[in-house]
């Protein structure tokens, strides 16, 4: 196994422990006892983690360790960072609740282009999945959203009076709209893409009702 696997591998092993290290600070906070080692030992692991991203793809350029595994590992080593991050804060108590609807809308994109890619490669036998700027930009806010949320960095927050109903709005809240948005936004291009490559082969197009 290459040196740049065996980095990947350990990134995934560091899921875990990152969890696990939120999970206990969010429950000192509920206790109104919050020990700050924990939340910083969480967010050690974590930038561990999204650090070594960059290290293991950099040996495998340099040193030319490329490999079939490292191309399936990798990927599910940032996704699994990504959501494992915005899943454990929004159901943790962080200081800050994340909204419900961030996670589900998250998680919803990425399962319909899991589905998305295996249906095209059933029916196409090839998929052709080019990274669009939105996805990328998507991905950028999610982990700006996730830094901030364990920073605990909400150095801006106002309220907003509209007739009689009010609204405060911090850092934080702008951080996560943002993300939520350019998820969504990067979702639909996804989608619109699929369906491209579907129509390329023919399989949007009518059939005679007696042709199988």
């Amino acid at each position: 196994m290459t040196t740049a696997n065996k980095i990947t591998i350990a990134r995934i092993l560091l899921i875990p422990l990152f969890v696990m290290m939120a999970i206990y600070y969010g429950r000192s906070v509920q206790r109104d006892e919050p020990l700050e080692w924990q939340r910083w030992t969480a967010i050690g692991i974590f930038v561990i983690a999204a650090a070594s991203d960059g290290i293991d793809g950099y040996i495998a350029r340099r040193f030319n360790q490329k490999s079939r595994l490292g191309e399936v590992l990798d990927p599910l080593a940032d996704k699994g960072l990504l959501l494992s991050g915005i899943i454990t804060l929004s159901v943790s108590d962080w200081g800050y609740e994340i909204p419900a609807w961030f996670p589900v809308l998250v998680v919803a994109r990425d399962v319909v282009i899991l589905a998305g890619t295996l249906t095209l490669h059933y029916l196409n036998g090839s998929v052709r999945v080019r990274p669009s700027w939105t996805g990328k930009t998507a991905t950028a806010l999610q982990m700006v959203a996730i830094a901030l949320c364990m920073l605990q960095w909400n150095w801006f927050e106002k309220t907003l009076a509209i007739g009689g109903w009010t609204l405060t709005v911090g850092v934080l809240d702008l951080s996560v709209w943002l993300a939520g948005f350019f998820t969504l936004v990067s979702g639909f291009g996804y989608v619109m893409g699929g369906i491209a490559q579907l129509h390329d082969k023919g399989h949007g197009d009518p059939k005679p009702w007696n042709e199988p």
